[in-house]
């Protein structure tokens, strides 16, 4: 049974009915915002936006304050929405979507006049004695932000702030898969008195998020699948607009010989299960060294059959449902071709049969190599898949046998050690002796290589995404006439040539210069 499902439509948009993954019940109903009311949408941000970038940076920071304030006076709110409508485990709810959206609001409320300060660049060569650069950072304008079912409310609001901080308004395009936890955002910003078009969220599916991307504004922040990412760059492409697109992955995990198994067994179980395997950076491949192996797995297999599962939704719950049926279909798929090529079922390895919603067992899988799908697609499910090794270097070159290249981990003993390591591994983030941390901490800019994404978000580099960086030039000495002017002349020519060489052509000159 489909968790949404499309009925008649009315006035022209498209009705899809909701179910719960908790227990496949009807949840409401969802009204999908058509082409006309995007466009709409966008008059309303683009008339809102002057005003707001008039703002200053302490101005536009009250009001985060603000909404920082109504999510912890809403947390509880919040998470029975986002439970109610994802079945994920109550504390990964609230640590990923309250907790985590208050460290935004307050991180980048207090930080972004720094990072976003006009800077003054020093000019080199002959130049710097008359001229310097000023650079200053100016909002794009409208921002589009798609955001996926895994993360409803952080996934949106995290760069809405960003985007909003730097002085551009927000338009946010929600999942049809959990809708209305991504709409509290605007309810949010609604009570902390954000001033009217500022942000907006856009309910509706597919053919909305594409009505968003083609209706003009300044700038897509995409997270979701490679194939809809691909349609959103050619999207941004044809409009010459930038986007930064946050996709896949596949995260690989190394556990060296000199590693805490103890600690790194807790990483991997959680690191695999947390949010139901339902996070873009979740572990997904573990490559062990021989010599640990056995008592790794060991240590793993008590972890993951002390693991509570259950549609209680009480805070002592471990791991939740499966957010999406057509999510359900791809596990269960990566899990029968992997079987049936020779992986051996450790742990779990079905649906738990307890339950009446999309609950899968958290499942351990060994004997797995990269010819078997749950190795090379991503699964994005609470499976933990553990490959014995030879030793680092066989660990490193599977770990890099992939597509995609989103973060990673690394779990030795030895920081050096780790550090090599991490430091030759493609992909866009790396933890040490620890799970994917990256997107928790603010201040690191998070993103992909390769099929995982282009672009950074967080940080600095984050918000100076949603701007255009502008260089000012100022001259400081004005002469009788421009060294450039009219007319040429041969001596003019003869003269640059004689600078030349001595500026390129002398040590003393390329020290000068």
């Amino acid at each position: 049974m489909s968790l949404y499902e499309a009925l008649e439509p009315r006035d022209g948009r498209r009705i899809l009915q909701l179910r719960s993954p908790i227990n496949l019940e009807p949840t409401g109903t969802l009204v999908c915002a058509n082409k006309q009311d995007v466009t709409e949408a966008l008059e309303k941000a683009r008339s809102a936006q002057p005003a707001w970038a008039a703002l200053n940076f302490d101005q536009r920071a009250a009001y985060m304050n603000k909404a920082l304030q109504v999510v912890m006076d809403r947390a509880d709110d919040i998470v029975e929405r986002v439970v109610g409508e994802t079945g994920k485990a109550r504390a990964d709810a609230f640590s990923m979507e309250v907790w985590s959206s208050c460290d935004s609001l307050c991180y980048y409320a207090k930080n972004t006049k720094k990072f976003l300060k006009p800077q003054s660049k020093r000019v080199h060569g002959l130049l710097g004695i008359s001229k310097k650069v000023v650079i200053n950072y100016k909002p794009v304008g409208v921002a589009g932000i798609i955001v996926p079912w895994n993360g409803p409310m952080v996934l949106g609001l995290n760069p809405a702030v960003q985007a909003m901080m730097a002085g551009n308004t927000v338009l946010i395009k929600a999942s049809e898969v959990t809708p209305y936890s991504t709409k509290m955002i605007e309810e949010i910003f609604n009570e902390a008195g954000l001033p009217d078009g500022v942000l907006q969220v856009l309910l509706g599916d597919g053919e909305t998020g594409a009505h968003l991307c083609e209706a003009g504004v300044d700038k897509i922040a995409f997270t979701g699948s490679v194939n809809t990412g691909k349609k959103v760059a050619e999207a941004c492409a044809r409009q010459l607009i930038p986007c930064t697109l946050e996709l896949g992955g596949k995260d690989a995990m190394i556990v060296s010989d000199d590693a805490d198994i103890a600690l790194a067994a807790s990483g991997a179980v959680i690191g695999s299960c947390m949010n139901t395997g339902h996070y873009c950076c979740g572990t997904e491949r573990i490559y062990v060294v021989d010599k640990v192996y056995d008592a790794f797995l060991s240590k793993v297999l008590k972890k993951v059959k002390a693991l509570r599962q259950g549609s209680e939704l009480g805070y002592d719950e471990d791991v939740g449902a499966v957010f999406w049926d057509r999510q359900m279909s791809i596990i269960e798929d990566h899990v029968a071709d992997a079987v049936a090529r020779g992986a051996t079922i450790q742990a779990g390895g079905e649906r738990n049969a307890e339950l009446s919603g999309l609950y899968y067992k958290p499942t351990v899988l060994t004997d797995v190599n990269h010819d078997m799908k749950i190795m090379s697609d991503e699964t994005f499910g609470p499976i933990i898949c553990i490959q014995r090794v030879a030793d680092d270097a066989q660990a490193l070159r599977l770990a890099n046998d992939s597509r995609y290249g989103l973060n990673g981990n690394v779990w030795s003993k030895n920081i050096k050690h780790a550090i090599k390591l991490a430091e030759q591994l493609e992909t866009g983030g790396i933890s040490i002796n620890d799970i994917a941390v990256t997107y928790g901490i603010p201040a690191a800019p998070f993103g992909g290589v390769k099929e995982s994404g282009i672009g950074r978000v967080n940080g600095e580099v984050g918000v100076r995404n949603y701007c255009h960086a502008v260089p000012i030039i100022i001259t400081r000495f004005s002469g009788k006439k421009l060294p450039v002017a009219y007319p040429h002349s041969k001596k003019k020519i003869d003269s640059m040539k004689k600078i030349m060489r001595f500026l390129w052509g002398t040590p003393l000159g390329r020290w000068l210069s």
